[in-house]
């Protein structure tokens, strides 16, 4: 079984423009379950801003991220269940994760370790290994009007294991066709080694679904 997945939001809230590829790859075990293998790459497309306001209130723009600063690798062996193609969980207990960035933003002289995207002083990368579970729900609204829930969850062994990193998102598709759906989007993430506190957006979008 080879299933591919792939999402481009063509509309953002001053925030991030994602998109996920994603391969995933399986051998049946046993019943319902499969022995799994995954790689999901994630990036943006554009720049991304902090907005701040200075001392008479005018608002500020910094850059803060850019296409592939950061991008996420992530991978690994487990196993996934599957009841039907509405209801699946991955279970990946040995999961690489790569963080990268541009060096630029961590050499700079009073940068201080862990404080871009969890990587150190001088570094263009960070590396994880950990526990990554993921869930999908379809729920059939009405005709070719679906709602996806996905939640993926990511411990690193190496360091505070005791803090998950939490990816949930709802997605009301529309489908105009096998191949192509539109789609409203609400996505809440924690990741303290991005941001303190809960990040959430707002995304219309076009898909591209595929398989064989």
């Amino acid at each position: 079984m080879v299933y591919y997945k792939l999402r481009m939001p063509i509309l953002k809230r001053k925030q991030m423009t994602v998109s996920n590829l994603i391969l995933f790859l399986g051998k049946r075990a046993f019943g319902d379950w499969f022995y799994s293998l995954f790689l999901n790459f994630r990036t943006q497309f554009t720049k991304g801003y902090v907005y701040s306001k200075d001392d008479i209130g005018r608002e500020i723009r910094t850059e803060y991220t850019n296409v592939f600063s950061p991008g996420y690798l992530t991978f690994g062996p487990g196993l996934f269940w599957k009841k039907n193609e509405n209801f699946k969980i991955n279970f990946a207990p040995l999961t690489s994760k790569l963080t990268f960035v541009d060096k630029a933003k961590t050499s700079k002289f009073d940068y201080v370790d862990g404080t871009y995207f969890g990587v150190d002083a001088n570094k263009s990368y960070r590396y994880e290994l950990g526990f990554y579970a993921s869930l999908y729900y379809k729920l059939n609204l009405m005709t070719n009007v679906s709602a996806e829930n996905t939640l993926n969850m990511y411990t690193n062994y190496l360091e505070k294991p005791e803090n998950v990193d939490i990816d949930y998102s709802l997605a009301i598709v529309m489908r105009i066709n096998r191949y192509l759906s539109t789609n409203l989007a609400f996505q809440a993430i924690y990741d303290d080694n991005a941001f303190q506190g809960l990040q959430t957006r707002q995304v219309l979008g076009l898909g591209v679904n595929f398989g064989f």
